[in-house]
């Protein structure tokens, strides 16, 4: 029987028990925040132990463990879900790796940390045999996210297509038809005729998160870094893309500072809520937002791809993501891999991606799959014609370049970039990218 996660195998790293209930302490002392067990507890079941930073991850591996079960009588399993905050997470991975004992059967990774954990010899299983056989029935710029030499780690959870949320109501009001907007200067058109029409604004500039700024450069073709790993953060694109930016607010007038400084931020889904701008730019992931936080937009909004920057250009850009690993510290890699494949590869894995976590599944093979037009809780509260679009997107949707120093630009860009470009003008975007590429090649050479 597979091992218990109550053992304590690292000092200062103790895990909590099999069981429902309760916090478990991580290293430092610090508590998860959720546990869950999820499948029979029998002595014939092999306990799998799984990490992650967010709750809602769960909901896809419950149906997974049923399916798994009933597939396999002979070598069910009882997987033990812990959710820690992501910093805490992270520390007690690359401790656990590191010293060679502790780790989980099973890891979420996000993607802007990802890079850091494959400097060195990967201390993943390599998903080839399983990842490799539907790839091209996937997004495959998704895989590429989590890959290193040819192998596959991280299993995504979405593509994390960015498109345009409009709010319907306001955008009649300001006399505008939304499916007019097919670039950007469309946009900032719009955006006029809503401050003239309407006491909205067209939209919301982050300065204390990438979610503009990133999928802007992204739907360009451009990066923070070029395919070699060099520091391309201060290019020409990512220059001018931010000094649009800083235009939409302080040129155009039709854009203002999102209220909490991102869009994530309480007194933003306050704001969002009560009609305070027309439209917001972000991932597909966010419709569960909406659906959390602003409830009495519903009905309300609108989807749609991105305008282009020029005839041609891509209407999307695949943003954030976690990766779902291995361990090569797993007792029984063989089994854990074939239960994430099961997962996160099948056909039913990816629909339950949408139908129990409300993204956009990796495996585009699913998208026109009548059961993703079965009715449920964000058809109704946006629109039907989702995954429509989403089909017509799908060769839109490039790839990242993630290194193991894309968390020092994305803290670059959160903590001073879009501060002093936007928030402050205390530096001119030009500056400001210089400077934060700088300091990271610098952090590189050293």
């Amino acid at each position: 029987m597979k091992k218990l996660l109550s053992l304590l195998l690292i000092p200062g790293l103790i895990l909590s028990a099999c069981g429902g209930g309760g916090g478990s302490e991580g290293a430092g002392g610090a508590e998860s925040e959720d546990t869950s067990v999820i499948g029979p507890d029998s002595e014939d079941a092999t306990e799998l132990t799984f990490w992650t930073f967010n709750e809602q991850h769960i909901g896809v591996y419950e149906p997974a463990v049923k399916r798994w079960n009933e597939k396999n009588p002979d070598r069910k399993i009882q997987l033990t879900a812990e959710v820690f905050p992501i910093e805490q997470m992270n520390n007690n991975l690359r401790l656990a790796l590191q010293s060679g004992e502790g780790a989980p059967d099973i890891a979420d990774i996000e993607v802007s940390h990802f890079g850091s954990f494959l400097e060195g010899e990967v201390q993943f299983e390599p998903m080839n045999k399983h990842v490799e056989p539907v790839l091209s029935d996937m997004v495959k710029g998704r895989f590429d996210l989590y890959s290193k030499d040819g192998n596959y780690y991280g299993m995504p959870y979405h593509v994390g297509a960015t498109v345009m949320y409009y709010n319907k109501e306001i955008m009649k009001k300001a006399g505008v038809d939304i499916d007019s907007i097919k670039t950007w200067d469309d946009y900032v058109a719009a955006g006029k005729k809503v401050t003239k029409n309407t006491d909205a604004m067209m939209t919301t500039i982050e300065t204390t998160d990438q979610f503009t700024f990133w999928p802007l450069i992204a739907q360009q073709g451009s990066d923070y870094f070029n395919d070699n790993g060099e520091v391309i953060l201060d290019n020409q694109t990512n220059v001018q893309t931010l000094q649009f930016m800083n235009d939409l607010i302080y040129k155009h007038e039709i854009a203002e500072i999102a209220p909490g400084g991102d869009h994530h931020a309480e007194q933003y889904y306050g704001y969002m809520n009560d009609g305070g701008a027309a439209s917001v730019m972000m991932p597909m992931w966010y419709m569960g937002r909406f659906i959390d936080y602003m409830k009495d937009l519903e009905g309300k909004i609108q989807i749609k791809p991105l305008p282009r920057w020029e005839e041609g250009g891509s209407r999307t850009a695949g943003m954030g993501g976690t990766g779902t690993v291995v361990t090569n510290q797993t007792e029984n890699p063989e089994l854990v891999k074939e239960f994430l494949a099961e997962a996160k590869l099948t056909k039913e894995g990816n629909i339950d991606l949408w139908t129990e976590l409300g993204f956009d599944p990796p495996m585009h093979a699913v998208w026109d799959d009548p059961k993703m037009r079965e009715s449920n809780q964000y058809y109704e509260y946006f629109h039907d014609g989702i995954f429509d679009m989403l089909l017509e997107l799908n060769e839109e949707v490039g790839s990242l370049n993630i290194t193991p120093e894309t968390s020092d630009v994305t803290n670059e860009i959160n903590t001073n970039v879009l501060n002093s470009a936007i928030r402050q003008q205390s530096s001119t975007p030009k500056e400001a990218l210089e400077q934060a590429a700088e300091s990271v090649r610098s952090g590189m050479s050293e």
